[in-house]
This record gives structure tokens, sequence and C-alpha cells, in this order.
């Protein structure tokens, strides 16, 4: 058996959490093998021979934030490394956490919500992320200060199991193997419900009653959120997410700083939290076209 050589590691990094399918290519390889990653032992999922080129596709373990070494050993029938016929590319595979400088889609959706409800109900909109401060306890809210009159103040979200959009239907995306289209599968996305809740406070009972207005007609013409796909690509079109009420209106009409407001929850349906891990690819398809949504949740 030739002595095996690695010439590449696609992609280059991923999440120190694991579970990326990681590609080697190269040549020389047995028909099984062991690959390790800053010496832990990767899953094996496939290997094969396409067009004179070995491909191994493994499963990246859990690991430190850092670069590792990627070492390929051949193996025995029996399974035990055979002397000598190793391979190793220093540093070809980096581990990184979370981007978190990078706005998620679920802040941008956040953000698409508070601008529509500047646009359509009231200038004063906040978000509040926090209720663990409240500097009025008598008057049963319990959000941040408000600087002033009449004002939004949306809280959340609370994250629920979706059981209307949830799938367990394996999501496919059809992709650019080394050898032509490829079919990568990956498990159902995670997909809740966003519960939020609007807290709409006025100095006025007339104005609360017209906020309220308001705000039932913000909620029941707008049945959908919709957003960019890609903030940095507007050829990648649209998505949105059902919207709807959530619950009855709580009204405080009393209080000791002559405060009148109400709560009113909020729901946005079936936004994906994790597009869900690779399982496998690498199974040649031809003349495959899947609609897929590439960003997390909603429809197209």
């Amino acid at each position: 058996m030739a002595l095996p050589s690695l010439t590449s590691v696609t992609p280059s990094s991923g999440p120190t959490s694991g579970g990326d399918i990681l590609r080697l290519s190269g040549t020389g390889f047995a028909s099984r093998v062991a690959v390790r990653l800053g010496g832990l032992r990767a899953e094996v999922l496939s290997v094969r021979e396409e067009a004179g080129t070995a491909h191994v596709d493994v499963r990246t373990p859990m690991h430190e934030v850092g670069n590792v070494d990627v070492e390929l050993l051949n193996l025995s029938a029996d399974g035990h490394p055979i002397p000598g016929e190793a391979a190793l590319l220093p540093g070809a595979y980096r581990y990184l956490r979370p981007r978190v400088a990078k706005e998620a889609d679920l802040t941008r959706l956040v953000r698409t919500l508070l601008r529509e409800l500047k646009r359509q109900v009231v200038a004063n909109v906040s978000a509040s992320v926090s209720v663990d401060y409240d500097d009025t306890v008598a008057d049963g809210l319990n959000v941040i200060a408000m600087a002033s009159l009449p004002s939004v103040v949306l809280s959340g979200p609370t994250l629920r199991e979706s059981r209307r959009y949830s799938t367990n239907v394996l999501h496919e995306d059809v992709v650019q193997g080394p050898s032509g289209a490829e079919l990568v599968r990956r498990r159902p996305a995670y997909t809740v419900d966003l519960a939020f809740t609007l807290t709409v406070a006025a100095n006025r009972t007339a104005e609360l009653f017209n906020l309220m207005a308001a705000v039932a007609t913000f909620i029941n013409r707008n049945r959908w959120l919709s957003m960019a796909r890609d903030a940095e690509d507007d050829s990648r079109g649209t998505v949105r997410w059902e919207m709807d009420a959530d619950g009855e209106v709580r009204t405080q009409l009393g209080s000791r700083d002559d405060v009148r407001a109400f709560t009113w929850g909020l729901v946005v349906r079936g936004f994906d939290v994790d597009e869900g891990l690779p399982l496998d690819i690498g199974k040649a398809v031809a003349g495959t076209h899947l609609e897929t949504d590439s960003l997390p949740g909603g429809t197209t």
C-alpha cells in the first residue's frame, strides 16, 4: 500500500462544539482509516476515491479554541494502524467560538419588529431584555423606567417549541463536490415560536385607548414579519414568519405615578434557532432541484 498523503481539509474551520462534517482529500488512503484532530478521534463517515483522489468525510469532535493538526492513519483489516502509513497536516483545522460580533438572525428579527412598531404605532419604542430591576413596584409592571410617554416596550423573546412548523424531515441541500453535484443532508432544524410581550404606557386614559387600537391594528394587518434573507446579499430575497397576538390584553389604569398601561402578547411562529446538525455528504445527484430555506425558519 502506498504511503498516504493529505492535500486539503475542507472546511478549514468549525465550531468548538464539533459535529461538523470535514472532508480530507489526498492519495494513498486505505479502505479503512482513522482520523484525529488535535489528538482526538473523529468519527469516519465515508472513504472513497474519485478521479484518482481519495476523500474521507469525518465528523469533528469537540475541542477547545485553536488550530489543531489533522492526522490520517491507514488501518488494517482488523482495525489496527499500519506502521508508517500516516499523514499529517499541521494546524490545518481551526476551532472557533460562535461569532458574537456578527449580528444573528434572531437579533435582525427583533430589530425588524422594533422598526415596524416605530413606523406603524408610536416613535418611542424600546426593547427590554432584563426585568431584574423594577423602579416602581406598585404599578404591576415589570419593565425598566420609560423616559417619555407614550411609550412601547418590547420584552422577550421567550422560546417555545413550535408544534405547527417543526418537522422531522431531513433538510437537504445540493452542493458542488469534487466530481459534480452532491447532496448534503441535515437533521431537522430546532424550530421555535418567539413569544414577546408589548408593554404600552401613557399618562392619559384616552391616549392609552388610542394606542390599544393602534397595536390591535398593527397585529391584525401584519400577519407576516418579513426581512432580507441575507443582510449582505439582497439577491437572496426575503424570508417571512407568521405573526399573531398571544393571549389577552391586560390593562392597568391606576398607579401611584398616574401612568396608564397595558400589556399584550405577540408571537412570531416558526423560527429556526439552529439549522440542524449535518448528517452526511457525498451522495451524487443529477438534475435535482430542492426548494430549501437556508436562513432560519419562515417561508418564502
